[in-house]
């Protein structure tokens, strides 16, 4: 084996086996799809969870961009990975997507419909986590409690919604730091970690994302949270 091939395969062990630290630096990268598959056919230092049926993606390269492509029909799955990233050193989540289907009907705020193409969640602990989504039908920008296991408080933001802007490439950035302060009335621990998602069972339809490029990033002066968002702050922090 060469020293470059052990070389990689020595920091994909450290990236599967050792939460992924914030460390001295202006950024921490936290999704780089150009590393490929492990040895179990999952993209290197992330783990899969099937939810309802069976997972269906890939790792492309769409132009200069390497992403995770995920497609759903009928099913729920996800990736996700452990982090130590403290939000008032790193505030600044930067990320691409790009939707090319929408579960039909999918609304974050009814259980039985709550199904979306593209979900980012951040966990900060077992009780709290935050989730940035591309809804169907919810309006963009509204923040509410959306459906949680016992014990444990999870908030959605919508980030995106509707078909409006599907089929092409979107930066977004969200100061998570302010996020967590706006939704749960107090200050942010480490983010433990993050999961990227998909699921369309519930409407018993589809839907098809693609992830790239996820990193936290330091920010001099810290900027609110982005301008257009809707707050329900009688449900927020039940």
């Amino acid at each position: 084996m060469s020293l470059f091939a052990l070389f990689r395969y020595l920091l994909i062990w450290l990236l599967l086996f050792f939460p992924i630290a914030a460390w001295s630096s202006a950024q921490v990268v936290i999704a780089d799809f150009s590393l490929g598959l492990d040895v179990k056919g999952v993209p290197s230092g992330w783990q899969l969870k099937e939810g309802t049926g069976k997972a269906d993606f890939s790792l492309i390269k769409d132009g200069d961009i390497h992403a995770l492509h995920l497609r759903s029909k009928d099913n729920s799955f996800a990736f996700q990975k452990p982090l130590e990233v403290d939000p008032q050193q790193y505030p600044l989540l930067s990320w691409k997507w790009k939707v090319t289907r929408l579960p039909e009907g999918g609304d974050f705020r009814r259980g039985e419909v709550d199904d979306q193409a593209a979900q980012i969640f951040l966990a900060f602990s077992k009780r709290a986590a935050i989730v940035y989504i591309w809804d169907t039908t919810a309006p963009q920008g509204l923040m509410d409690n959306a459906g949680a296991p016992p014990f444990m408080s999870i908030k959605a933001i919508v980030v995106r919604s509707g078909p409006a802007e599907t089929g092409k490439w979107i930066t977004e950035t969200r100061n998570v730091y302010e996020d967590y302060k706006c939704l749960f009335g107090k200050e942010p621990p480490a983010v433990a970690g993050v999961r990227i998602q998909i699921n369309s069972q519930h409407t018993e339809t589809s839907g098809e994302s693609f992830f790239a490029e996820m990193v936290f990033q330091r920010q001099g002066a810290r900027l609110g949270t982005a301008y257009g968002i809707t707050v329900q702050p009688e449900r927020l922090r039940d």
